[in-house]
């Protein structure tokens, strides 16, 4: 069980910026929202990707803010997404912090004449930077625990 001491006003502050980037972040994917996606990013960001969770070696590594656009745009093969942020934990030491957090993602997409929906466990192991006010991703490890691809049906009448 953790142990909780009380908080300055700014740790606070910081806790709840920090909590708004992440949520920000699939906000953006949700909107399709690429250029501002990439905005939560510091210039010299890395993002890898584990496919195959974590222990393996990353599927895929981007450096920088720009190498970004072409990921954040591949979620325009999706009719819909809707990421569910759940839990995190986030260290802060003065202008930088580390955390992990919980993603539910659900991607929707027709695929041989039928609607399918691939739903994954996602979780993110991030450090940030603060600069000038402002919480940044500086880099983010996303790990996928667990995914699962199945038919979408439509709800039946009652």
């Amino acid at each position: 069980m953790a142990v909780h001491t009380e908080l300055t006003a700014a740790e606070a502050a910081d806790r709840l910026a920090i909590r708004e980037l992440f949520d920000a972040y699939a906000h953006c994917a949700d909107r399709r929202d690429a250029e501002g996606q990439m905005a939560l990013f510091t210039a010299d960001t890395r993002l890898a990707v584990y496919m195959d969770g974590e222990g393996g070696e990353a599927t895929y590594v981007l450096d920088g803010r720009e190498a970004l656009a072409p990921i954040f745009a591949d979620l325009n093969r999706y009719e819909a997404t809707t990421h569910f942020n759940g839990q995190s934990t986030v260290t802060i030491d003065g202008d930088r912090a580390t955390g992990e957090s919980y993603t539910i993602a659900h991607h929707v997409y027709s695929e041989a004449g039928g609607r399918k929906i691939m739903i994954a466990s996602l979780r993110y192991l991030d450090t940030f930077a603060k600069i000038n006010q402002g919480w940044y991703f500086a880099e983010r490890n996303l790990i996928v625990d667990w995914s699962e691809t199945r038919p979408l049906t439509a709800p039946t009448a009652t």
